[in-house]
């Protein structure tokens, strides 16, 4: 199957623009309310960098107590499950159209 030869972000950034979310989204829903969009990740090229940022990003999601928020609250967590669905179908476009393989764990996950 050919894809379209249509613009995308490449892997870092959409990486950094993940971490990014992430961060950015936990701060609106911990403070209830949007705060701005900022990103800590400074070296979205470098694996350990990156990696280190998603453990961080994913450890502190879990540290929020889902069942007590308000409906603004759940509204932005819904933001940003959708935000980063949108960025896997972003990235599985990108490796496809790339002719490049999925890393192990997406295999697993996914049928890719």
């Amino acid at each position: 199957m050919d894809l379209p030869n249509l613009p995308s972000n490449r892997i870092s950034g959409q990486l950094w623009c993940i971490v990014g979310a992430r961060e950015s989204y936990t701060k609106a829903i911990e403070t209830d309310g949007w705060k701005g969009f900022s990103c800590s990740l400074t070296a979205p090229r470098l694996k350990q960098s990156v990696l280190a940022a998603l453990e961080a990003t994913h450890k502190r999601l879990g540290e929020i107590n889902f069942a007590d928020l308000t409906d603004a609250q759940v509204d932005l967590a819904f933001g940003l499950l959708e935000h980063e669905v949108q960025h896997h179908g972003q990235l599985i476009r990108f490796v496809y159209g790339n002719g490049l393989t999925f890393p192990d764990s997406w295999n697993k996950r996914y049928t890719v």
